[in-house]
């Protein structure tokens, strides 16, 4: 098994760089990739935030935030990626554009380095066999927000091999994260079951069965979720949630996976959720309002 020593990270959004971030504290060298300069100045000031906020809860000390931001390496090209061991896309929920960062990351990355992607529902096999080395490919499913959330979801391509999928376990023991077995089928398991109860909460808003309000606080104090399903909608990203929606109809072929075409309506006026400053909630005042 190829040693992990530094880990290429494409993408500085929202998981991208909560997987830094966390890779960064584990004592890897990072270099972090975005298509722009101003998405990795964005990435690193969420970072720092985010570790500061867990100084000051006594998560981690000054001297161990130090050390983690001075071991994150941003660029705009991949140049920095020929000696990473290991590079991870964690770029937007599109096949096509995650294809497409492949193919360059195998001619950026040595021959013997691992590849994954973060994909929250796309098939891996498929993703592998754009690659120059499927049986080194695996997907890392990490769950929002990556520093706080402690679940890994390991998948495996048809072509993965043993090594690769020991050197994801071993990776994520030293990340602390636990891990989870998922199939290669749409969505996996997290996504499988989570995102389409989001598309009936928002068929049941479209359906006026209830208000944004009235269906967040059912599922918040009858089921006991800590956070409604249109709320959670809004923090993953109503694109998103439309991708995988997208990805379950495709894929398996069933009605029932039918995105909702109030969700649908939202993506299109761009109201995609907290990133947007306006989904299902507005929140561009003190305090979230339903829109609905």
């Amino acid at each position: 098994m190829t040693e992990i020593a530094r880990i290429g990270v494409v993408g500085a959004g929202q998981m991208g760089n909560g997987i830094a971030h966390v890779c960064a504290l584990a004592g890897y060298e990072v270099q972090l990739n975005d298509i722009s300069e101003d998405a990795l100045s964005a990435g690193m000031q969420t970072i720092e935030a985010n570790m500061t906020r867990q100084v000051s809860r006594d998560m981690i000390s000054h001297e161990e935030m130090s050390g983690a931001m001075s071991r994150i390496h941003t660029s705009t090209s991949l140049e920095g990626f020929g000696d990473v061991n290991l590079a991870l896309e964690a770029a937007t929920e599109k096949r096509e554009i995650k294809e497409s960062i492949f193919k360059s990351l195998c001619e950026a990355v040595p021959a013997d380095a691992y590849l994954a992607t973060n994909t929250s529902s796309i098939s891996i096999t498929r993703l592998a066999a754009t690659t120059d080395r499927p049986e080194k490919f695996i997907g890392l499913h990490f769950m929002n927000p990556v520093p706080l959330m402690k679940l890994m979801e390991v998948i495996r391509g048809l072509a993965t091999d043993q090594d690769t999928y020991e050197m994801a376990l071993a990776f994520a023991r030293r990340l602390e994260k636990t891990t989870t077995n998922a199939e290669d089928y749409p969505a996996f398991i997290v996504n499988r079951v989570l995102v389409p109860m989001i598309n009936e909460a928002v068929y049941a808003l479209y359906e006026g069965v209830g208000t944004v309000d009235s269906i967040d606080t059912a599922m918040k104090l009858g089921a006991n979720h800590p956070m409604g399903p249109l709320q959670l909608a809004d923090f993953i990203g109503l694109d998103t949630c439309l991708s995988i929606m997208q990805v379950l109809h495709d894929g398996l072929a069933d009605t029932k996976y039918r995105p909702c075409p109030l969700l649908v309506k939202y993506v299109e006026a761009g109201w995609v959720g907290r990133k947007a400053g306006r989904g299902f909630y507005d929140y561009r005042g003190d305090a979230p309002v339903p829109t609905r």
